[in-house]
């Protein structure tokens, strides 16, 4: 028999003391995320404070956290159980193509002079007006490597090393030579996945976004599965063989995000054993006060959103053996990538984190723009870092021929 237990009559002044508490514990806590004078050594501190507690993927969220304005009560590029996701919006217009003259001598037929010309527009795209009061403006920068700045430089690429190897021990390890090898044959070599799949971007090119925005979407389409889409597509006109995961490791719950790619990832390696690469396509939120900004840069006469390689290193503890062979391949393809588009990518970001690059040599994780760019330009961007991955895997290939 089910015995129901009688309610504790609550006492009225004990309710308002305890509601007052945890509105002060709220206020206090809003207050140090959102403050503004919190310096990059108090950020490392705090980070530091946590890391011995709370493994990868939480320290992840905390630092993001820590990072980012409290927008509605909710962290751009970070899901919620509650977090709303945008309904599909009416189809974008159709990517013009683009037309780039080759700068690898090895790939002149696919930089097609012959692909058709762009289309007059036949109706103008309107920008809809966001109400004043949920307006808040876009910044657009170019974020390439420079010279000084406490970044590294090895020929015509930038790290930013967040490690705690010296700079010389940083260069030392791009000494040694590329440790892939690849067979340009059709067989799978290239697997593309999505740990957070929902992640989206602007709709338009504008000087403001909406506040409302959540940036998440679970419309293939519209999300960062459409770039993998596109890297995948190019790949396979060299005829590389490639698997395009369409997972949405995020949804409908964003804890375990990496749990669960990591268990897809090891899936395909036990099934494709010439997997040489493990792309995990994401974008970037940055805010900065009020505004979010676009890593941008100019293709032309087109903007594209700027790349950004995330390796991981090993500090000891993450049981990362192969993470010099990962880094060895985060530069070369990142110096492909700007041979294809000069200032295509912002500087390398070596830290001491996994997230499941343990899992197999050849594993990057990619940041595509941020939630400020739009989806044309972050698709141009794919476009041209697979032009680049693969001019180094046609150059890097075993001779199979008989």
């Amino acid at each position: 028999m089910r015995v129901q237990r009688r309610k504790r009559p609550i006492n009225g002044r004990m309710f308002a003391v305890s509601a007052v508490m945890v509105l002060g514990a709220a206020m206090l806590s809003g207050l140090f995320y959102t403050m503004p004078v919190l310096s990059d050594a108090m950020r490392r501190a705090a980070v530091v404070s946590v890391a011995v507690a709370m493994p990868d993927i939480s320290l992840d969220l905390f630092e993001e956290r820590l990072r980012t304005q409290i927008y509605g009560g909710e962290i751009p590029g970070v899901i919620h159980e509650s977090t709303p996701f945008l309904p599909a919006p009416e189809p974008l217009p159709a990517d013009p193509p683009v037309d780039i003259p080759p700068q690898n001598p090895l790939l002149p037929e696919i930089h097609a002079p012959s692909m058709p010309a762009p289309a007059a527009p036949q109706n103008p795209v309107r920008i809809p007006r966001v109400p004043e009061r949920y307006a808040a403006p876009i910044i657009n920068e170019n974020f390439a490597g420079r010279d000084g700045g406490g970044m590294l430089r090895h020929d015509n690429i930038f790290i930013r090393n967040e490690t705690d190897l010296s700079p010389d021990g940083v260069l030392d390890i791009l000494e040694e030579p590329m440790p892939l090898e690849f067979h340009a044959d059709g067989r799978p070599q290239v697997l593309i996945v999505h740990t957070h799949a929902t992640e989206s971007y602007e709709r338009y090119d504008s000087e403001f976004y909406d506040i409302r925005n959540t940036w998440r979407s679970t419309d293939n389409n519209i999300n960062v599965v459409a770039l993998g889409t596109v890297m995948r597509d190019v790949l396979e006109e060299y005829g590389i063989g490639v698997i395009h995961d369409t997972t949405q490791h995020d949804f409908p719950s964003y804890n375990g995000s990496y749990e669960r790619a990591a268990r897809t990832i090891k899936g395909y390696l036990e099934d494709y054993n010439d997997i040489q690469v493990v792309l995990d396509l994401h974008r970037d939120a940055m805010p900065r006060g009020d505004a979010i900004i676009k890593p941008v840069t100019m293709v032309g006469d087109r903007k594209a959103a700027q790349i950004m390689i995330i390796s991981g290193s090993d500090n000891g503890s993450l049981n990362m053996p192969n993470w010099r062979d990962n880094f060895r391949f985060a530069a070369a393809f990142q110096s492909y990538m700007e041979m294809e588009a000069r200032e295509l990518t912002r500087p390398i970001y070596l830290s001491h984190r996994r997230y499941n690059m343990d899992i197999t040599t050849g594993s990057l994780l990619v940041e595509i723009g941020s939630n400020a760019n739009t989806l044309e330009e972050a698709k141009l961007s794919a476009e041209l870092a697979a032009h680049a991955l693969a001019a180094l895997i046609i150059e890097n290939s075993i001779n199979t021929s008989p």
